[in-house]
């Protein structure tokens, strides 16, 4: 009687009731609450509608016997249902325990407590809105519940709640995102259905700006898009998309850059879905954002390259990743080449490094750039920095060379890979070449190494590279720079570099607007040329494979005097006498055959001009290297008597199969179209005596093969064979033809002839020494 008089004023047989294990009694105990409730309600008496809550709760909803608890479910639910709008004003007391019932073992009570929860928020409605955050986390735990019957329960209280919330215009998103973000990374299939279901409906909501919130919950909804259930990642993808529709129309009030490393992050996912979606996302951000995305440019690039190089089974993902490529290289500008300037002259508020989640922490660029109001304006931005106060965009330009060098040193990437890498070097030493000079000393041997890539496309966009390097006026510096290209060059011809005082700015291309005797050059340009015949020495099989084709495509990029002029004077200094006389005869048969140097071919034709002659005699001097090359640059430039005295020295030389192998090469030579006008010469037998006993004397150098009877029958076509013994009379006359090259010691290169020829002879004896001591040594 004590326990009945304590639960007052719920009636003894109410108390009875509520405990029974029957449904039907506790209902009718439920209603008899309800009609005492609303008997206080009408009374105004608040203490008593607590203390009827107070019973309800303690003795009963948090009762250990699982009946008096079912009892207390059904009890605070009637109350509430009498309370009506009223429900309000205790909507904490008849919550609180009705959700820890939610975490019952018992599955039918954890229905019941859906149950109750239902009515009561049912009658309360928009005043639920307060203690939404509580209801969210019950809800969220009941979603993954194993029980069906408590899943539908909960689905039907979860539909309620989600249409309370539409209706209202008083739900607190600020309060509630510090929730979402924590249950966001739910691994529960269940779980992660109803927070995107969530989502979903929040997004749809008018007055809810979820946008501002996306940075707190993107990194979970990408984790989430990476589900097994298909249905699940189908809604988590609506969901994104909804949010993109949604940045691209407002993108004044998206956070972009808050946003860029966590899209930096999943574009580098193993899952395809989150990879592809992720890289939409970056594209969009790269053109809506423009140079915003700056900063993150290292990061980005990390991501993006590697999918350059993806096959057809991914090939959404490589056009996905082209273009976010592609929209970033065009957001440097020159501009970005100015900073230094602008920032020594404004101190500007230091910010963290945003790239530092993604890649390793790199020194800052010191440079910054002002960004309009209107992100979506970025191509156009120009250097105006104002405010500290206002967005600093910096190009983190030692990040993204970082990220560049890193791939190009990486021999697992695809090819599509390195010449996105190639075009990216190619770009920056365009847009921002004072900058990147500063890297030019650490880039310069892998763009060398570079060179040995089995693609040809490849090859071609590192020459590019190299080129621009070696001809940017941002690399100009006094004398030559680099050490090893200062060193003192001896012989009479030099290789004069130019000191311009022209704008550091790279426009327009290099060597085309120069004329040959000026041609375009900096600090660089001998330095690339003495690291790449370097390469060529250490690796033949590049020199035998690429060797011409490199060359013949610096000749397109740069100035072709000015390449042969470089390396032949490097050569001189050639320790390697047996890969001096092979480059030598690799650089005359590019000389000889390649369309791209047909220009200077005409020059060292006629040798009219002084640079024509110093050029003659420079080339001459390393082309002593090879005895029959030497006699083919005197037949290019009608030094004819010249020829015929190297040849008559031949007899003095060591004649090998080799030799005689590039004899027979050089009359095959003769014969093509690049010697028409030699070959029309002999028509002239007066004028021309020393060029027919050349040919002779080549002749006569043959042994009877194909080669021979080649140059045998063109000479029986010289017309009046006996006018050839008037050659002393007609000495004279043949001079006369060039007076200009009159100039040119002749005596002193026959000299320099000798002298490396005997080098040679002298090397090749001492190898051939070599060779013999080990079978000596057997004999003995």
């Amino acid at each position: 009687m004590n326990a009945e008089r304590d639960l007052a004023p719920l009636a003894p047989s109410v108390v009875r009731a509520l405990n029974d294990k029957l449904y039907e009694k506790r209902k009718v105990a439920a209603l008899e609450i309800e009609k005492l409730v609303r008997e206080f309600v009408a009374q105004n008496n608040t203490s008593q509608i607590k203390h009827v809550i107070l019973i309800l709760s303690q003795e009963f909803a948090l009762s250990q016997h699982p009946h008096s608890r079912k009892g207390g479910l059904i009890g605070l639910a009637a109350c509430s249902i009498a309370l009506g709008k009223d429900s309000g004003l205790y909507l904490k007391e008849l919550i609180e325990p009705v959700l820890t019932c939610f975490n019952d073992a018992d599955s039918r009570l954890r229905y019941y407590a859906c149950e109750a929860l239902y009515n009561i928020v049912k009658v309360a409605r928009g005043s639920v809105l307060p203690h939404f955050n509580v209801l969210f986390d019950g809800l969220s735990k009941l979603a993954a519940d194993p029980d069906p019957n408590v899943k539908s329960g909960s689905e039907l209280l979860d539909r309620l709640l989600k249409d309370i919330v539409t209706e209202s215009n008083q739900f607190d998103l600020v309060g509630f995102i510090p929730l979402l973000r924590e249950r966001i990374y739910s691994n529960n299939q269940y779980a992660r259905q109803f927070i995107i279901s969530w989502i979903l409906v929040l997004e749809s909501v008018p007055d809810i700006n979820l946008l501002d919130y996306l940075p707190e919950i993107l990194d979970g909804l990408f984790q989430i898009l990476g589900d097994n259930s298909k249905e699940i990642r189908k809604m988590c993808e609506v969901a994104l998309g909804e949010f993109l529709k949604e940045i691209k129309k407002n993108p004044s009030s998206v956070k972009f850059a808050e946003m860029a490393n966590i899209l930096v992050i999943h574009c580098q996912a193993a899952d395809d879905l989150i990879q592809l979606t992720a890289m939409c996302w970056m594209r969009e951000f790269i053109q809506l954002a423009g140079r915003v995305m700056l900063p993150y440019s290292s990061g980005i690039l990390t991501a993006v390259l590697p999918c350059l190089s993806y096959d057809d089974r991914k090939k959404n993902i490589k056009e996905v990743a082209n273009v976010c490529n592609q929209s970033l290289m065009k957001l440097v500008i020159p501009e970005d080449d100015e900073m230094d300037e602008a920032k020594q002259s404004i101190t500007l508020s230091a910010e963290p490094n945003p790239e530092e989640p993604v890649s390793k922490p790199e020194a800052a660029s010191t440079g910054s750039l002002d960004v309009s109001g209107d992100s979506s304006v970025s191509n156009a931005s120009v250097c105006t920095v104002t405010s500290s106060e206002r967005i600093q965009v910096t190009l983190n330009l030692d990040g993204i060379v970082q990220v560049l060098d890193c791939h190009l040193h990486d021999t697992s990437i695809g090819m599509m890979t390195r010449i996105a890498v190639l075009k990216w070097l190619y770009h920056l030493y365009i847009k921002t070449p004072r900058k990147m000079f500063r890297h030019t000393d650490s880039l310069f041997p892998i763009l060398l190494r570079t060179l040995s890539d089995e693609s040809d496309e490849v090859i071609l966009k590192d020459l590019e590279v190299l080129a621009e390097i070696a001809s940017s006026p941002a690399g100009q510096t006094e004398g030559y720079g680099p050490s090893e290209a200062a060193e003192p060059r001896p012989g009479q011809v030099e290789l004069h570099v130019p000191i311009r005082n022209s704008q550091l700015s790279s426009s327009g291309p290099k060597g085309l607007e120069c004329s040959p005797s000026t041609p375009t050059m900096n600090s660089y340009f001998y330095k690339f040329m003495i690291n790449l015949l370097k390469r060529f020495s250490s690796e033949r099989k590049l020199l035998e494979t690429r060797g011409a084709f490199i060359i013949r495509q610096l000749c397109l990029l740069l100035n072709a005097e000015n390449i042969f002029h470089s390396m032949a004077d490097i050569l001189l200094r050639e320790e390697d006498l047996k890969f001096a006389s092979t480059m030598v005869h690799t650089l005359n048969t590019i000389l000889l055959t390649s369309s791209e140097l047909f220009q200077l071919r005409n020059q060292l034709k006629d040798l009219r001009t002084p640079e024509s002659r110093n050029l003659f005699c420079c080339l001459y001097r390393s082309w002593c290297h090879n005895p029959v090359t030497t006699v083919s640059l005197c037949f290019l430039t009608q030094n004819y008597k010249h020829a015929y005295d190297l040849i008559q020295k031949f007899g003095d030389l060591e004649v090998t199969v080799d030799f005689l192998t590039e004899v027979d090469k050089l009359v095959q030579l003769i014969e093509c179209p690049i010697f028409t006008y030699l070959r029309l010469q002999l028509l002239d037998v007066k004028n021309n005596p020393y060029l027919i006993k050349a040919l002779y004397g080549l002749l006569m150098l043959l042994p009877q093969s194909s080669a021979f009877q080649l140059l045998s029958h063109r000479l029986q076509c010289v017309p009046n064979p006996e006018l050839m013994q008037s050659a002393d009379g007609s000495r004279a006359s043949a001079s006369s033809r060039r007076p200009a090259s009159s100039t040119i010691d002749y005596t002193e290169l026959l000299q320099h002839f000798d002298k490396v020829q005997s080098k040679h002879l002298e090397v090749r004896h001492q190898r051939a020494g070599r060779a013999e001591q080990p079978e000596r040594r057997v004999v003995l």
